[in-house]
């Protein structure tokens, strides 16, 4: 008689309060994490900049994606889903050079299938945006079909 096949290997679930080497050198750190409302802070710096010297629109687009998908996440995550991006758009408003950024990603649609939400990046000295974006979210079932824990 073959011997039984292990269970398939669940997979990991995410830890938001351990950020992945990734977001650890893009330097996000999340403030207010929610279902419908995500904020949170970068400090920047030359690690940051592009060769002239202002911070790379690449950060901004990372920070945008991943404020809106941790948000996402969180609003499907009890229900065994998860949600995985399919549109960034990010437009880049003005120059940056160093110091502290707020983001603010808040929910705009949240439907069965999919999500749609919007991110600020602001300069916290004069209020004014540096960087905004909006992500179109798919909400996928887990393959364990188990919901997923914030602290893994």
């Amino acid at each position: 008689m073959p011997a039984a096949e292990p269970p398939p290997e669940r997979p990991r679930e995410p830890n938001l309060l351990d950020p992945s080497e990734f977001m650890r050198l893009v330097g996000l750190q999340f403030d207010e994490l929610g279902p419908t409302r995500v904020s949170g802070h970068i400090e920047c710096g030359p690690a940051h900049h592009q060769p002239w010297g202002a911070v790379h629109g690449g950060v901004y687009a990372t920070v945008i994606e991943t404020a809106a998908t941790t948000g996402a996440y969180l609003a499907v995550r009890d229900r065994g889903q998860t949600a995985v991006g399919v549109t960034n758009t990010s437009h880049f408003l003005r120059a940056h050079e160093r110091g502290r950024l707020r983001v603010l990603a808040t929910a705009l649609h949240q439907g069965r299938s999919g999500q749609l939400w919007e991110v600020e990046i602001t300069r916290p000295s004069d209020g004014r945006r540096v960087a905004v974006g909006s992500v179109r979210l798919q909400n996928l079932d887990n393959p364990s079909g188990a919901p997923a824990s914030l602290t893994g």
